[in-house]
């Protein structure tokens, strides 16, 4: 018995498959200059920051135990490369997890419970 999907869920399924092979190329081909950058890095720390008016960012190169790795050479080439990869991310802290290629949302954030509004109400 052969069930018939419909158009548009044939579409989506073949659009979900196309960007699901795009993060997975995307990721191997960020984790293979990032480890010829500074072999073993783990997570790519991003934080703006303004010095004396001047705006930048600050970039930590961390293995697998949280340990900062790589030279200031690495850490802006580092840095370089996922701004590239990530446009959109460059206002805020973010965390780019080379295992995963999930570039994630690192500023601070507040416990619910002290009252303030930067954070969701959990219950």
């Amino acid at each position: 018995m052969t069930q018939i999907i419909d158009p548009p869920r044939a579409a989506l399924a073949i659009r979900g498959g196309q960007a699901g092979r795009r993060h997975i190329t995307r990721t191997e081909v960020l984790r293979r200059q990032l480890d010829q950058i500074a072999p073993g890095v783990a997570v790519v720390c991003m934080v703006p920051v303004t010095t004396a008016g001047a705006h930048g960012t600050y970039v930590m190169l961390l293995n697998d135990l949280a340990q900062p790795i790589g030279d200031d050479d690495a850490h802006r080439a580092a840095g370089r490369l996922i701004r590239a990869a990530f446009p959109a991310a460059r206002d805020t802290a973010h965390d780019y997890y080379v295992q995963t290629g999930c570039l994630i949302d690192a500023a601070p954030a507040a416990p619910a419970d002290l009252g303030t509004d930067t954070a969701p109400v959990i219950r």
